[in-house]
């Protein structure tokens, strides 16, 4: 298998996406790895991380997007940047899957556009594993679709099941819907049109969850629109930044500097369990081929470990299983 990589995409671009692009391809030999854009650029990262492996090509680019670009202007004016050429080589069948950490809207118009959605699938979703008392649950979509219909919900927890059962080999994954009530008959239009559907779903339907619920992780699979999904996403990494640094000057005013190395020791311990880059990445569920999307601010661990999801999906035939379960 061979995956594209945005080596010019996000915040740490090309030096952090070169350099785990790099561990990636040394801790799995049999994975090709092609790095799209600033051929001089990406070289001259790859020397300086080692050498070039032998499974890691590079694909010219000559256009950049910016991350605060729109995202109609970039897709149409700038055809040969590392994102649209890192998709092009799925389409063109050179890859198995595109991993990016640059301008979310543009990597998910990009791959619609040019990828287009498996057979029935209306609308694409990003699926991002969110750490929970239990372990992790899926937060589908946040920030693919945000004007969404009853169906794309419907579909969104099809996928986010298959999906959760695939990384935590959940036989029955559990799904509840994003709402300001548990109780049911509470939420907007979309949510309570969304819920008579998800009722006669074939998998376990637990009704409304709150915002808390993502924590406690009450279910496997929580299903909202992109809008809310996205400033769900954004809202609990602050919060959970905010909480470790207040906690860690806490800690250090109670137990002095006597203290402070054990105390950096377990709030270490937390910020690794709720860092995003162990995740590696968030891939978009329904399209048609394998798109995985980073944060902004990955650096080498991220990376590597967006080839490591990428891998897994793969080898899971994650979209063969999405199209026979709507088939269903």
């Amino acid at each position: 298998m061979r995956f594209a990589v945005d080596a010019m995409g996000g915040d740490h671009a090309p030096k952090q996406v070169v350099l785990g692009t790099v561990q990636a391809a040394r801790r799995w030999p049999s994975c090709g790895l092609t790095l799209v854009g600033d051929a001089t650029r990406i070289e001259a990262e790859l020397q300086a991380a080692g050498g070039r492996p032998a499974n890691v090509d590079i694909e010219p680019a000559s256009q950049v997007v910016g991350m605060d670009e729109h995202v109609k202007d970039a897709v149409r004016k700038k055809p040969d940047s590392s994102i649209q050429k890192a998709v092009n080589l799925v389409r063109a069948g050179k890859a198995d899957g595109v991993i990016s950490a640059g301008h979310t809207g543009v990597v998910v118009a990009s791959s619609l556009l040019t990828l287009g959605t498996l057979a029935g699938i209306k609308r694409p979703g990003i699926a991002v594993p969110m750490p929970t008392e239990k372990g992790f649950t899926t937060l589908i979509d946040v920030g693919a679709n945000i004007y969404c219909k009853p169906e794309h919900l419907l579909q969104y927890a099809h996928m986010g099941a298959l999906y959760s059962r695939i990384l935590r080999g959940v036989p029955s994954a559990t799904v509840g819907l994003l709402s300001i009530g548990e109780e049911e008959g509470k939420g907007n239009e979309l949510v309570l049109r969304a819920t008579e559907l998800l009722s006669q779903a074939p998998f376990p339907f637990k009704g409304n969850v709150e915002g808390l619920d993502i924590f406690k992780g009450t279910v496997d699979v929580i299903v909202c629109e992109g809008f809310v999904g996205n400033t769900v996403l954004k809202a609990c990494e602050g919060c959970a930044e905010t909480f470790i640094r207040i906690a860690m000057a806490e800690m250090v005013g109670v137990l002095g500097t006597a203290g402070d190395g054990a105390a950096k020791q377990v709030f270490e311990k937390i910020r690794t369990r709720m860092d995003y880059a162990q995740y590696g990445g968030a891939p978009l569920l329904g399209v048609n081929g394998l798109t995985i999307i980073g944060h902004g601010r990955s650096e080498a661990r991220a990376v590597e470990n967006a080839v490591r999801v990428a891998i897994e999906l793969t080898q899971a035939r994650l979209n063969q299983q999405i199209l026979q379960s709507l088939q269903k």
